[in-house]
């Protein structure tokens, strides 16, 4: 079934085209990806998709029965009620159910509690409210009463994420899924796309993300559409052989344009119509070969400031946040050209660490020394402020006019925008102008413009495409310095550094030798050490494990339940407890005790019953 057709779309912002006639479809259960550069305008497709936008040209079909979802990267949502009404504010049976029955379980009203309660079996809204437990549950997403306009953008963003989820459309657009989420919520999220019967289309940087849920990737670049049936590693081989196809053909275009512009010189005066169609032709060649330029090339040579001996030193480190122990008596020294990872659940201080060892935030004990030729280039996830108004070779400028290379040579500010895959005919473009990852990549030149031997990157691959990406780790992988990253990016990890730093919260800091591969692999092996099992036991373990999380799970089903039992219970008891006065009182009246007797003896079974059934429920309710 054919759940959207896209027909000759175009779209353009003044002179600049991001895209023109494109044409594609989505049919039932596909689970495509978008790929493209910085700027080609994947977030606006994705806004005429959702109908937030319109294109210039061409047509946009949904099938009639198609219910849609759509997570952008701005959150949408309402910033003065809780987090409880963002998620249930959809408009359809199932969360108008649970509005309902949350009114009535406040309000008390038993009436309203049962009218509630057959609509949630009605609207068979117990399994949404189920899903919905485990998606927040994953996400982080707590205490459902705060207000949203109290939260981080992080936060927010986890919200509108889980919300989207919950609501389980049948097609979902997702621009930029896994930021804002710690490692182990982009795995739990990779194996829940993997397994929902949703139809979904993606935009993500993540390339194991890619490689494990998309069956089709659509790679837009030269204003067009090109269509890889399979996951990403498919997709780069036959990127691979189109690129090399092209190359033979451009050799050809080359040789061509030499020609033709060897005529194109010696051309005579008088234009006959014959040579004004050859001089169309020459233009349509020379604009091919500029257009179809290599730009995923980042060049720079570093003229990296010397490192002494010492670099940085953690002597008995501690730092906590509240409930959070940060370090607890940390100690490190920091080798010349190691490449560390920094890996830990959201809140567990990775950002407060960068900021201890570049000196900004002072330890609550121990003291961190660096050394005195240490120059650090520090990239935060805020990134260095751009001036709305100023353009991108002013941005530069502001920092030099000349870059210094290695060997004595030096370089422009126009010659170093270019070098970091910002062509000449940018540079006048305003700053907030920029697309989301066009910005992130020029706050990481202006960082490494400073020429500095100890990098620092705090979530450096939030919205760089994966061309850039790819570009960035190539150069990254012969940088001369010291490095600490904290990313979330898996392959960003696995490719880049040799040791990782693992933060729980508590103050522990574990140094893990080798890769994230290598920490996951540790982790899993930690967590059975932790359980205290040994090999043959861990099958009893993961089925112990299930049986927690199936206990974790309790339905407003269940809750409603055991509150109907708390009640039901102790009018039993008080009828049980008159039948056996009744009892007592009949005498040798043989009807009388044949019909109490009987009564009392149905009592008891259904008061057994339920007091058992209420010592379950409240085992699963804690």
């Amino acid at each position: 079934m054919n759940y959207l057709s896209v027909e000759n779309v175009s779209k353009s912002y003044g002179i600049h085209v991001l895209f023109e006639n494109l044409t594609f479809g989505i049919e039932k259960g596909q689970k495509i990806a978008l790929v493209a550069r910085n700027g080609a305008g994947k977030s606006s497709l994705f806004r005429i998709l959702a109908g937030l936008d319109t294109p210039d040209s061409g047509l946009v079909t949904y099938n009639k029965e198609v219910r849609l979802g759509f997570l952008a990267q701005e959150h949408g949502l309402n910033n003065a009620t809780t987090i409880l009404e963002n998620i249930f504010s959809a408009d359809s049976p199932k969360t108008k159910a649970i509005a309902d029955y949350e009114k009535a379980v406040e309000s008390g009203d038993e009436k309203e509690l049962t009218r509630a309660h057959d609509a949630m079996d009605r609207n068979q809204a117990w399994d949404y409210e189920a899903r919905a437990r485990e998606v927040l549950g994953k996400l982080d997403i707590h205490d459902l009463d705060r207000n949203v306009g109290s939260l981080s953008g992080g936060q927010k963003r986890r919200i509108a994420l889980a919300k989207v989820l919950i609501e389980e459309p049948d097609l979902v657009l997702l621009d930029e899924p896994t930021n804002h989420l710690d490692l182990e919520m982009i795995e739990w999220l990779e194996e829940f796309l993997s397994q929902s019967n949703m139809t979904i289309f993606m935009i993500t940087h993540d390339r194991y993300f890619l490689e494990n849920i998309t069956d089709e990737i659509l790679e837009m670049e030269n204003k067009t559409i090109y269509r890889y049936k399979g996951n990403f590693s498919y997709y780069l081989e036959k990127k691979a052989e189109r690129e090399q196809l092209e190359s033979v053909v451009r050799d050809k275009a080359e040789q061509l344009f030499k020609k033709e512009l060897e005529w194109a010189r010696r051309m005579p005066r008088a234009r006959t119509v014959k040579s004004k169609s050859r001089m169309d032709s020459f233009y349509e060649l020379k604009e091919s070969l500029v257009r179809n330029d290599d730009p995923d090339s980042l060049e720079l040579e570093i003229n990296m400031s010397r490192m002494g001996s010492k670099i940085v030193e953690f002597h008995k480190v501690k730092k906590s946040f509240g409930n959070t122990q940060v370090l607890g008596g940390f100690d490190y020294v920091f080798k010349n050209k190691e490449k560390i990872g920094i890996v830990g659940r959201n809140g567990t201080g990775k950002t407060t660490f960068l900021n201890m060892l570049t000196k900004q935030l002072e330890p609550d004990g121990g003291k961190v020394v660096v050394g005195e030729t240490v120059v650090f280039g520090y990239y935060n996830q805020q990134g260095m402020p751009l001036k709305d108004g100023q353009r991108l070779l002013e941005c530069v400028r502001e920092v030099a006019d000349f870059i210094p290379l290695t060997k004595g040579k030096t370089i422009t500010a126009s010659q170093m925008l270019e070098r970091f895959m910002f062509p000449r005919n940018q540079h006048s473009t305003y700053v907030e102008k920029l697309s989301g990852g066009e910005r992130k990549r020029l706050q990481l030149l202006l960082v490494l413009m400073k020429n500095p031997n100890f990098l620092i990157l705090d979530e450096p691959t939030n919205d760089l495409d994966v061309f850039t990406l790819a570009a960035l780790e190539e150069y990254l992988l012969f940088y001369p310095g010291c490095m600490v990253i904290v990313s979330h990016d898996r392959y960003f990890l696995d490719k880049l550094v040799d040791h990782i730093f693992v933060l729980n919260g508590e103050g522990d800091v574990k140094d893990i030798l080798g890769n994230y591969d290598t920490y996951r692999r540790w982790e899993e092996q930690e967590a059975l050490r932790r359980a205290g099992v040994r090999k043959e036991q861990q099958a009893e373990v993961k089925a112990e494990k299930k049986s927690e999380e199936s206990k974790g799970k309790v339905s407003f089903k269940d809750k409603f339940e055991y509150d109907q039992l708390e009640k039901e219970i102790p009018q039993l008891e008080k009828e049980k407890a008159e039948l056996e006065q009744q009892l007592a009182a009949a005498g040798t009246d043989h009807d009388a005790l044949l019909k109490v007797t009987d009564k009392l003896g149905k009592v008891v079974q259904e008061l057994d019953a339920k007091s058992m059934r209420w010592l379950e429920l409240g085992e699963m309710l804690g």
